[in-house]
């Protein structure tokens, strides 16, 4: 009988490990577990949570021109437009630590402009804007872990004329 290489062992264990909390993966969501997708090589967990049925207290859908989502009631505008998180990771509001922030509430973003970035697995991904619009409101944390569709920041649709 011939022995398994370690490695082989380690992504076993690792595996196992993911397998037993998976439970309480499921149980930190705000709403049922939707899927959990493990990779192997560098080892990737992704947790995708269903949408909660109801809003939570203090937290309203705004409806507007570009995908709904939720901020706080009190300080998104009617219409907004939310610059979501295109993937799982950590947002960052600039280019490097003590770089200007991309975008400033005030400022006039255009389609396809860089508005931040994700870091998912050593990778940094530029968040781009996909509507032109006024930035109302900086909705993640500079350095806050985001989840999949998580509003980053609200935009107000530019007036035509």
């Amino acid at each position: 009988m011939t022995a398994e290489p370690a490695h082989v062992d380690e992504r076993e264990q690792v595996l196992e490990w993911v397998v037993r909390h998976a439970a309480r993966l499921g149980d930190a969501g705000v709403a049922p577990l939707r899927r959990i997708t493990v990779s192997t090589a560098a080892i990737a967990v992704a947790v995708e949570w269903s949408p909660p049925a109801q809003t939570p207290p203090g937290l309203e859908v705004v409806e507007g021109g570009g995908e709904a989502g939720t901020l706080p009631a009190a300080t998104a505008p009617p219409g907004s437009i939310l610059v979501t998180a295109p993937m799982v990771g950590t947002f960052y509001r600039a280019q490097e630590p003590g770089a200007p922030p991309f975008v400033e509430v005030g400022d006039v973003v255009e389609p396809g402009q860089q508005v931040g970035i994700i870091e998912a697995m050593k990778l940094m991904n530029a968040v781009q804007a996909e509507q032109a619009g006024r930035v109302v409101e900086i909705v993640a944390a500079d350095g806050s872990p985001v989840q999949y569709e998580e509003p980053l920041l609200a935009l107000v649709p530019l007036e035509a004329g």
